[in-house]
C-alpha cells in the first residue's frame, strides 16, 4: 500500500512532532509513509473565510500531489473533512468536471489518522506505553463531520500504562473555530473557560484531541492558568513506547 502524509500547515509550521510521530507510528506499523513535497495548504481556512475561488488553486495542486497513492492519512480531521466536503463542493461551484472527479477520488482515499488505524488497518492495539492521567477533547470536525465517533477512544483504551479519564460534556466546542476566534473573542474565550473547567475536573495531567488547532487554543488557556497541565495530539501519544 503506498500511504502518503497530508502534513497540514499547523503541523508543518508549529507543530513538527505530530507530523514526525504520525510517520513514526506508521513506520512501526509496517507501513513506508511518502511526504509530497509539492502539497500546501489545503485552502480550508480560504473557503471558511468566504473565499472560495480563491482556493481553487490549492485544491488543484493537492489533487495532483497526491495522485497515485492508495491513502492520504492526516493527523487533523479538520483538514480531512475539509477535503472530503469542501474540495468537492468548490469544484462542483466552479463547474469543472475534471476537478470535480479528482477531489472526489482523493477524498475516497483521505483518512484522519485515527479512521486510518481502525478502519484500514484493523488496529486499535498500536503498542504504545503512555504512564499518565490523560483526558481526551473530541473535536467538533471529527465529531459532526467525519463522524469518527469513538475510535480514538478505542485506540487510547489499548495504550498500556495509561489512566484514561473522561471529559465532562466533552462533545462541546473548545471554542477555536479558526477564525471564529478572532472574529468572536469574547464568545471564543467563554467557550474556552467552560473547556478547561472540565479538563482540570478531570485531575489529567495532558488534555489530548485530533487537531492540533484545538489543542493550540485549548493548550494557549492552560498555560496562562500555569495550571501544569498539557496538551498532547493524539499521534504523539499512540507513538510513544
Amino acid at each position: 500500500m503506498r500511504v502518503a502524509l497530508f502534513i497540514t500547515c499547523l503541523a508543518d509550521g508549529l507543530y513538527p512532532d505530530v507530523a514526525k510521530a504520525t510517520v513514526g507510528l506508521l513506520e512501526r506499523l509496517g507501513h513506508e509513509v511518502e511526504v509530497p513535497l509539492q502539497q500546501s495548504c489545503c485552502g480550508q481556512m480560504h473557503i471558511n473565510t468566504g473565499y472560495p475561488r480563491e482556493a481553487v488553486p490549492l485544491i488543484r495542486n493537492h489533487v495532483d500531489a497526491f495522485a497515485g497513492y492508495d491513502a492520504i492519512v492526516a493527523p487533523s480531521a479538520s483538514c480531512t473533512a475539509s477535503i472530503r466536503h469542501q474540495h468537492g463542493e468548490v469544484a462542483s461551484s466552479i463547474g469543472d468536471a475534471s476537478l470535480i472527479a479528482s477531489t472526489a477520488e482523493i477524498a475516497a482515499r483521505t483518512y484522519e489518522l485515527s479512521e486510518f488505524l481502525t478502519d484500514v488497518l484493523e488496529v486499535t492495539d498500536v503498542g504504545a506505553y503512555y504512564p499518565h492521567r490523560v483526558t481526551y477533547h473530541p473535536t467538533c470536525h471529527s465529531l459532526r463531520l467525519l463522524r469518527v465517533g469513538d475510535r480514538p477512544l478505542q485506540l487510547l483504551r489499548q495504550v498500556r500504562g495509561i489512566d484514561l479519564v473522561e471529559l465532562p460534556d466533552a462533545e462541546s466546542c473548545c471554542g477555536f473555530g479558526g477564525t471564529f476566534a478572532l472574529k468572536n473573542p469574547d464568545v471564543s474565550t467563554a467557550m474556552l473557560a467552560d473547556k478547561m473547567q472540565n479538563v482540570l475536573q478531570t485531575r489529567a495531567e495532558v488534555c489530548a484531541a485530533g487537531d492540533s488547532s484545538c489543542l493550540m487554543h485549548i493548550g494557549g488557556g492552560l498555560s496562562r492558568l500555569k495550571v501544569g497541565v498539557r496538551t498532547v495530539h493524539l499521534a504523539e501519544i499512540l507513538a510513544s513506547t
